[in-house]
């Protein structure tokens, strides 16, 4: 393959053996592993998926960077060119989201599709007053990373599940954590430049998650990309992956299937 300038390549692991090459991005409060329960129900024969850890996360969390959704997206593309995939599609949870449609504008030609799961729009996510201060306190404050992961469910899980997510976002830096969130949250706003792309997009809402539900995605992703199909999970909130993981899955592969 020629053409794509050689950068570092972030920690990443291959599941699958399939020829459709896709890259999975996580959510601001997990590393990599948090698309674990979901992992358990993907088609290996079919795809080949690089699930990567954003520097500042798991494998990578002593990895220097900038932490912005333009270098996660850099950082994906970078793991793609390791892999050799001309082609991808991109899988973007939560802040994930906001970093894929970056990679639409870095290399339009080479991304196939875009699943976004809960998913950070093209304007960003502005939050300000007391939710601000929430998120900010997150950093951390394992407190406040519980109530993130309570409220954006719709207070639905008990206590055990909650502390399973609050472990899993301890793998995790505070200077990336603060970083990301300034760039998600108030970086650039790209909607003026992604809207009327033609790219298939496949957005997946939880009824439960009062910040990237339904009308959410309505208002911003399906207006902005004329291919956008929306996919509402009753019993879900903010994170799919855990909470309904093998509808995921389904879902994710037979939208990818058509592309």
């Amino acid at each position: 393959m020629t053409g794509h300038v050689a950068r570092h390549v972030v920690p990443y692991e291959v599941q699958g053996s399939g020829p459709e090459g896709v890259l999975a991005l996580h959510h601001w409060l997990g590393d990599r592993s948090s698309f674990g329960q979901l992992r358990r129900h993907l088609n290996g024969g079919a795809f080949s998926y690089a699930f990567m850890d954003c520097r500042g996360y798991g494998e990578a969390m002593d990895t220097p960077g900038t932490y912005t959704m333009e270098e996660v997206a850099a950082d994906a593309l970078a793991v793609a060119d390791d892999r050799g995939w001309d082609t991808f599609s991109v899988i973007g949870h939560s802040m994930g989201g906001k970093a894929a449609q970056l990679m639409l504008l870095d290399a339009p030609s080479r991304v196939r599709s875009i699943v976004g799961i809960s998913p950070v729009p093209a304007s960003g996510f502005p939050l300000d007053g007391e939710m601000w201060e929430l998120f900010v306190g997150a950093v951390e404050d394992s407190g406040n990373r519980r109530t993130i992961f309570d409220v954006t469910t719709g207070s639905r899980h008990d206590d055990g599940w909650l502390d399973a997510r609050v472990s899993g976002s301890e793998r995790s830096s505070p200077a990336a954590l603060r970083s990301y969130l300034e760039s998600w949250t108030r970086g650039s706003d790209i909607h003026d430049r992604i809207e009327g792309n033609a790219t298939p997009v496949l957005v997946v809402a939880g009824a439960n998650d009062p910040a990237m539900g339904p009308d959410t995605m309505r208002s911003t992703w399906l207006q902005w990309y004329p291919n956008a199909e929306l996919e509402v999970f009753d019993d879900a909130g903010h994170f799919a992956p855990d909470e309904s993981p093998e509808a995921l899955a389904r879902v994710i592969e037979r939208f990818l299937g058509r592309y």
